[in-house]
């Protein structure tokens, strides 16, 4: 407990001095965001503070504390210190300036940003750190509450299905699955209606490509399209061939 507090102390103090110091040197002002100048209603669009402050909550935080917390049961109070000098001097100011950067550069991402100062070579290096990084990412935010969940199951005495890591890993991708086509049923203002999903290997080994397909039915109409993605990932297989059925239907 006692370092606990001495390293929730710390945040706090950080967060005002050095945090001051890192604001002193990029030196913000009052000009518009890319938010309230381009406000075009789908890739820029004004939302209040509150949402703003839940999206970065989430963005910084995932899964740390609850892995934190597990960490410093396993390894002890020197857990809590490289969290709080790593979000002192490491996780704070790079999310703060990459964040500055992209805003004085209307919203780019980091990849395009690196382009315009370092040049296209180290903006395609970017973009396939940025990829692998994702890839990273995703399999940690699928992996991690699954077996979260299976050892919570397990340690309430349940058993059978519910203590699978398989079928919470399912449940946990069909999630995602809905939050991104409902994203993009609203970007495109269309009532979709996924008809038919299938997932099949195109080849073997780690680095293995899988074929998303999709069938999909547009504002209740009759056509029904499908939608073919390939990719070794396969949210972003699956994403790949949402839409590619959505712009079938629009150029057909």
């Amino acid at each position: 407990m006692i370092s606990f507090l001495l390293c929730l102390a710390l945040l706090i103090i950080g967060y005002f001095v050095y945090g001051k110091i890192v604001d002193n040197t990029f030196g913000p002002d009052d000009r518009e965001t890319p938010a309230v100048r381009i406000n075009d209603g789908v890739d820029y669009v004004v939302m209040p503070q509150w949402k703003l402050f839940l999206v970065q909550l989430l963005n910084i935080a995932g899964l740390g504390p609850i892995f934190g917390a597990l960490q410093g049961a396993l390894w002890g109070p020197v857990v809590f210190l490289w969290i709080t000098f790593g979000t002192i001097f490491a996780g704070g100011v790079h999310d703060y300036f990459s964040g500055m950067m992209s805003e004085r550069n209307d919203g780019a991402s980091i990849a395009e940003v690196t382009g315009r100062y370092l040049g296209p070579v180290m903006q395609n290096i970017m973009r396939v750190f940025s990829v692998v990084l994702l890839i990273m990412v995703g399999t940690v935010f699928a992996v991690g509450p699954a077996g979260l969940i299976v050892t919570l199951c397990k340690n309430s005495g349940m058993s059978g299905l519910l203590t699978t890591t398989l079928f919470w890993l399912i449940i946990i991708l069909v999630y995602y699955f809905i939050a991104t086509f409902i994203s993009i049923d609203k970007i495109i203002g269309k009532e979709i209606v996924l008809e038919d999903y299938s997932l099949r290997a195109l080849t073997d080994g780690e680095d293995a490509q899988s074929e998303a397909i999709v069938k999909i039915r547009v504002d209740g109409g009759d056509e029904v399209v499908t939608g073919r993605g390939v990719s070794v990932d396969v949210m972003e297989a699956s994403i790949k061939a949402y839409i590619n059925g959505i712009n079938k239907y629009f150029n057909d």
